[in-house]
């Protein structure tokens, strides 16, 4: 389990981390930083999948994507999602969008726990409908407020749900399913690199590029394994809690990027932020009593040996 947190709690700090070092490299474009992310992603990630021995999980999902049809659309369904959110974390930063991001990453927990009830008839608990009541009213104050909600806040709560129920529906949900989606993506990250306002003259005249760039990738390899890392090692309650900390982070990235919280935005922060306490506590809830039964269990254990 400690290797689970670890794994988590590293991947969030890489992923906070990433938001703010997307913005060092000027004057790439967003689009131009997300090619480059995964052209350098892919290969990192091979290089990790191989130290850690974890190919074989990727074979038997080669063959049985060559033996169905419907399975490879549903793969490439899984490549094309998770690039519109790899694309969107990087061009959100950039393009002075952090918060906007950051807010989607709060409201992410909120659309899984709906996905649940919806999809899987999963019923709600008291403090999944209260944090669900919150959240509501949260994104109806900002309806009102802007006359919408932003369409970056918007594919990541809703985008990465759907990501996720897809590739547990089509048995992908593992580091051998990550490396073929990165895969699938390469092509699509050479054309953005190709077609994007920079230059040669652009990269000669900011060397800096040429570490920047490896390391951008080496950095979104690392967190991306320690992300699945966590979620095969931990049990889901502990995965979901310890998942929190990304957004608290990147709103610290935003502010530091100079993005502020307009006054009548405090009540769609501070309402989806006591969603996310309601969750955390009924994580906290069913985890204590676990932990205090494991624990008067080997009590007892101890108390009868002579």
């Amino acid at each position: 389990m400690v290797k689970g947190v670890f794994g988590s709690v590293f991947a969030s700090i890489l992923f906070a981390v990433m938001f703010y070092y997307v913005t060092l490299m000027n004057p790439l474009t967003g689009s131009e930083i997300f090619g480059w992310r995964m052209l350098f992603t892919a290969p990192c990630l091979t290089a990790l999948l191989l130290i850690n021995r974890e190919w074989p999980l990727a074979r038997p999902t080669l063959r049985r994507i060559r033996r169905s049809p419907a399975l490879a659309l549903g793969v490439v369904a899984c490549a094309c999602l998770v690039a519109a959110q790899l694309w969107v974390f990087v061009w959100a930063p950039v393009n002075g969008r952090a918060l906007e991001a950051s807010l989607g990453f709060f409201l992410m927990p909120l659309f899984l726990v709906l996905i649940g009830r919806v999809i899987f008839r999963e019923r709600l608990s008291r403090f999944q409908f209260g944090a669900t009541i919150c959240a509501m009213v949260g994104v109806t104050n900002e309806l009102i407020r802007v006359g919408g909600i932003s369409w970056v806040t918007l594919l990541i709560a809703i985008g990465y749900p759907t990501y996720f129920v897809l590739r547990r529906k089509l048995g992908t949900d593992h580091q051998g399913g990550v490396w073929i989606e990165m895969h699938l993506i390469v092509p699509l990250a050479v054309v953005l690199i190709l077609r994007g306002p920079g230059s040669i003259s652009t990269y000669s005249d900011h060397p800096d590029l040429f570490l920047l760039i490896p390391g951008l990738g080496l950095i979104s390899a690392v967190a991306l394994s320690g992300y699945y890392l966590a979620s095969q090692l931990l049990k889901f309650g502990l995965f979901g809690l310890l998942a929190y900390l990304e957004p608290v982070l990147l709103v610290f990235v935003a502010l530091l990027l100079g993005e502020g919280i307009e006054p009548d935005q405090w009540l769609t922060y501070i309402l989806i932020w006591c969603a996310v306490g309601l969750l955390f506590v009924e994580g906290v809830y069913r985890i204590l009593p676990r932990s205090s039964a494991v624990v008067s269990l080997s009590a007892r254990s101890r108390s009868r040996v002579p």
